[in-house]
């Protein structure tokens, strides 16, 4: 992760929502999952544009790629600075195996997808 990322902050609770990277003549909005929301933009958009994803899709179900081409799906766990970990969906059943993958960051979209589309 680039070391000028400036981190961008909810107003009301300050919940980190993503990062705001200087870029050319103006700022890239870039979110927890280390992914562009934007092309470069003025600083007011970036932030616009992540006030508008907000922290929502993190809640979502996903498909992670495994190594063996097929698809999983999954739950984000757990997002930090350098990594994100998954946990394979297990439904809430209280008595299945926990799994857990960890991807670094960021990860791209062929690696791990929203269900919600």
């Amino acid at each position: 992760m680039s070391s000028e990322r400036i981190e961008h902050r909810r107003g009301a609770d300050g919940e980190i929502l993503g990062w705001i990277e200087p870029r050319d003549e103006g700022f890239v909005a870039i979110d927890l999952l280390g992914r562009e929301r934007t092309g470069v933009v003025d600083w007011l958009t970036a932030e616009e544009a992540l006030e508008a994803v907000g922290l929502s899709y993190l809640a979502d179900p996903h498909e992670l790629l495994l190594e063996t081409g097929e698809w999983l799906r999954v739950r984000i766990a757990e997002v930090r600075p350098n990594e994100i970990r998954v946990k394979k969906d297990d439904w809430g059943a209280v008595e299945a195996p926990q799994v857990y993958f960890t991807l670094p960051m960021p990860v791209s979209e062929d690696r791990l997808r929203s269900l919600r589309r």
